[in-house]
């Protein structure tokens, strides 16, 4: 009767085996995702309402300061000029917030190990960081979208030009967010690249005004910031100007992503500025 007693204990705790997940953790690389949304969610008010209201403040202004004027651009009025350049930078600028505040914020609190230590490997890390940054850019260009059409009138040219930069550019900047957290061993060196890198090259892309206006060297340099790209072929969807160079804008935003891809992928595979 006793070694009956011991066999059925055994048999209770027995250590179930391991649980295969095939060649990708599926489940883990989802409930990152989820955690990363739902970080963001949890403060909308902060990280969705705040940008929104902040853009349509630079709509009103500016179409208060030059718009009553009959000021057109591209052929069309300066606000429905201003509305895509203020929609896409707004975008880009939150999802770079979110994969930098989020992964710079676990590093300085010490809990990034609860990340590391699942099963995830790089490739499933790296995907979920930054798809969860570019959700977050997109709702707000969704929001920004939606209000700004009460205050100038919405052209739609190409959509799938307007799908397609809105996803990349969100997905370009979700990454160089990743890459800046990861370098970054201090708040102070995250600001540094947003203020010196991001905010700069954000605002002398185009947003506010056609690139052809700039002096011949201005349009050199602007050529060579691949935000000019994204805003460029983001506006063209809405508008469909002709400078634009839509197929370009296309290669040149879709090599980027790639590249930072590879990029991220490989600093998170070497444990860069990661593991201890």
């Amino acid at each position: 009767m006793h070694d009956a007693n011991v066999t059925s204990s055994k048999a209770v705790f027995t250590v179930p085996p391991p649980r295969t997940m095939g060649a990708v953790n599926w489940l883990g690389l989802w409930e990152l995702y989820l955690k990363e949304v739902r970080r963001f969610w949890k403060v909308i008010v902060q990280t969705v309402a705040a940008p929104v209201i902040t853009s349509l403040m630079f709509l009103l202004v500016m179409v208060f300061a030059f718009g009553r004027q009959g000021v057109s651009i591209a052929g069309y009025p300066f606000a429905d000029f201003l509305v895509p350049g203020l929609i896409i930078m707004t975008m880009v600028q939150n999802a770079f917030a979110n994969t930098s505040s989020s992964i710079l914020v676990s590093k300085v609190q010490g809990n990034i190990v609860d990340v590391l230590m699942p099963p995830l490997s790089a490739a499933e890390l790296t995907i979920a960081w930054i798809a969860g940054g570019a959700t977050r850019g997109v709702i707000v260009g969704i929001a920004c979208l939606g209000v700004m059409s009460f205050f100038a009138n919405i052209h739609i040219y190409n959509v799938w030009l307007i799908i397609f930069h809105g996803l990349a550019g969100a997905l370009f900047m979700s990454s160089l967010g990743v890459i800046g957290a990861i370098w970054a061993e201090k708040f102070d060196h995250m600001a540094a690249v947003t203020n010196f890198v991001v905010t700069p090259l954000t605002f002398l892309s185009g947003t506010f005004y056609t690139v052809d206006r700039l002096p011949e060297w201005g349009q050199f340099i602007a050529h060579y910031n691949p935000f000019f790209y994204n805003i460029d072929g983001f506006r063209h969807g809405f508008l469909g100007q002709e400078p634009s160079q839509p197929v370009l804008g296309v290669i040149v935003m879709t090599a980027l992503n790639l590249v930072l891809f590879a990029v991220t992928y490989i600093m998170i595979r070497r444990g860069y500025k990661l593991k201890a």
